[in-house]
């Protein structure tokens, strides 16, 4: 069991606008991501926990919105999944080119980019960072990365990544080795 953890995706970025794959990549905020990061601020009202970031520039933007200017620690374990090859690519430009990468589930590709990290990489580290937990924690991570979060802590599968939501803007709030999504 794990301390309570309160899990956010960074806000919109311009390359999520565009469906363009980011990974260890970077682009800024949109607008609308400024909201989303304002409302999981107001969302997370008086949690009080450790404040925990991804040290990439789309992750430490929205924290700095979330915290509302109170002193957060940035782990690099948190960051999002090395696409490798198919960063600044959209996926329906990759799935012709690289067929047998895109095979089963949704999200198996990123498991398979060329040059990238796979998911027992990610396994490992997000595992790493939860074992080091001491008291609950709001975290600010990314997509994939947040999927496997709750993955470990809740016990599941890695067959069932894709089952996870991830809503940007929400907290995913895991906790007694339950989830709930605040929106």
């Amino acid at each position: 069991m794990y301390p309570d953890l309160y899990l956010m995706r960074h806000g919109q970025t311009e390359w999520n606008l565009a469906g363009r794959m980011q990974g260890r990549s970077d682009s800024p905020l949109t607008e609308l991501g400024m909201a989303q990061a304002a409302r999981q601020s107001e969302l997370i009202g008086d949690v009080t926990a450790e404040r925990i970031s991804s040290p990439q520039g789309r992750a430490l933007r929205t924290a700095d919105v979330v915290f509302a200017g109170k002193e957060f620690r940035v782990d690099s374990r948190l960051c999002e999944i090395d696409v490798g090859e198919f960063t600044g690519h959209r996926v329906e430009e990759l799935r012709p080119a690289h067929p047998e990468c895109f095979a089963g589930s949704p999200l198996d590709w990123y498991d398979r980019s060329p040059g990238g990290e796979n998911f027992t990489q990610l396994s490992v580290r997000c595992q790493s960072f939860l074992d080091d937990l001491t008291g609950p924690a709001l975290i600010v991570t990314h997509g994939i990365t947040l999927r496997m979060l709750r993955i470990l802590a809740l016990g599941l599968p890695r067959s069932r990544l894709a089952d996870l939501p991830v809503e940007q803007g929400a907290v995913h709030v895991v906790r007694k080795a339950a989830h709930e999504v605040w929106r």
